[in-house]
């Protein structure tokens, strides 16, 4: 079995080598990042006291019980319904592992997270894209996926907000999806990992769709990455019973440290999520700024939710080159083709924090230089592009 080179990772790790150094993280697609110090402050107690207390051993395969509380509270489902994992990505893991059968397909956003084609297609599952498309503003069409499910469709994977795009499915798009599953015996799998984060009129969670599988994690939302804890709920016991066997295999737990600071977050979520929603908030006017002043330069679709954007050249060129001389001036940002879209790059809007405004002021100086040399701009959309 052979996995193809993670494009996206390798790029983002120029955070750590690149020479002359980044300055500016534009590319990451994390909100705005806390201290160990920042989160315990939160509490008027003696929360550090309660973690250097924390016995270090083995959790319960299906995490702590004070976690899947908190969790299930979060979600408005019953603990019981809950499974914690290391990230959404060994949540996807699972889900691609416990697809695999012989002529088995899944169905997936392009673009969308590149793992996640590449997990699937390393099991010899056959991998079926909906095209999220710019002229249509990134949103789905529940046609086109309804024409993609069989008899052997394992799992539809929606995301919502989206990376990279920031498109939001509606209450009523994905009640229409959840339907459509159950009558055709597929699973459908809400990634929500952006949740409640939105620019616009806020969407429920799925996980109140009795047959949705919704899965998240504390790296985008709620802005700890560096815990590597995710969630999967699912009101059916016995997708539940395989799900906790895949982890015993995979990774036995979780991490007790981990798992007790993830409780302490949820128990301050309210505050993780405003901070989030106000530096997305704040920077995302300055993005409405900088595209309407560089519009014969670049093109964008505002998101309606989560930390992150796709925009395009409007020349329709190839993005990479672009991206690696804006390496060269200290502002990282990802080139499309991490995401099978050459002609799109991915700008995060939240991770940087308060710095996101002398990011975009070395990004104007950039762009000022580029449009002395820029080909004549067209108005052209670029259209989904097939997955190299």
């Amino acid at each position: 079995m052979n996995l193809p080179p993670f494009l996206l990772d390798r790029w983002l790790e120029q955070k750590q080598t690149a020479n002359p150094p980044i300055d500016f993280d534009l590319g990451s697609s994390t909100g705005p990042v806390w201290t160990l110090r920042e989160l315990l402050a939160l509490s008027r107690g003696n929360e550090l006291d309660n973690l250097l207390d924390t016995r270090v051993l083995y959790t319960a395969a299906a995490g702590t019980a004070s976690l899947r509380d908190a969790i299930a509270a979060l979600h408005g489902v019953e603990p019981a319904e809950v499974q914690v994992v290391t990230g959404a990505s060994e949540a996807l893991l699972i889900l691609c592992f416990l697809a695999k059968e012989q002529y088995a397909n899944v169905v997936l956003p392009n673009p969308g997270f590149p793992a996640n084609v590449a997990l699937a297609e390393s099991f010899g599952i056959e991998v079926r894209l909906y095209e999220l498309r710019a002229e249509h503003d990134f949103q789905i069409d529940p046609s086109e996926i309804a024409r993609l499910i069989d008899g052997n469709t394992k799992f539809v994977l929606v995301n919502s907000p989206h990376n990279p795009t920031g498109a939001v499915i509606t209450a009523d798009e994905m009640r229409t999806l959840h339907d459509l599953c159950v009558v055709r015996g597929a699973q459908l799998v809400s990634d929500e990992v952006y949740h409640p984060i939105y620019h616009g009129p806020e969407i429920p969670t799925a996980a109140h769709l009795p047959h949705a599988t919704v899965i998240s994690d504390f790296s985008k939302a709620l802005c700890l990455s560096g815990l590597r804890i995710g969630w999967m709920i699912d009101r059916d016991a016995a997708r539940r019973e395989r799900y906790q066997i895949a982890r015993n295999y995979f990774t036995i737990t979780g991490n007790v440290i981990g798992e007790h600071l993830a409780t302490f977050a949820l128990a301050h979520s309210d505050a993780i999520y405003a901070h989030a929603r106000r530096v997305a908030s704040a920077n995302l006017e300055l993005l409405d700024t900088l595209f309407a002043r560089y519009e014969g330069l670049l093109r964008w679709i505002r998101p309606r939710g989560g930390m992150t954007a796709f925009p395009w050249l409007t020349s329709g060129a190839d993005t990479r080159d672009f991206c690696r001389r804006l390496v060269r001036s200290g502002v990282l940002m990802v080139p499309g083709d991490c995401f099978g879209q050459p002609h799109h790059f991915r700008l995060g809007f939240a991770a940087s924090g308060a710095q996101f405004s002398n990011a975009l002021v070395r990004f104007a100086e950039f762009l000022d230089k580029e449009s002395r040399h820029a080909p004549r701009a067209s108005d052209r959309v670029p259209t989904a592009q097939p997955r190299a």
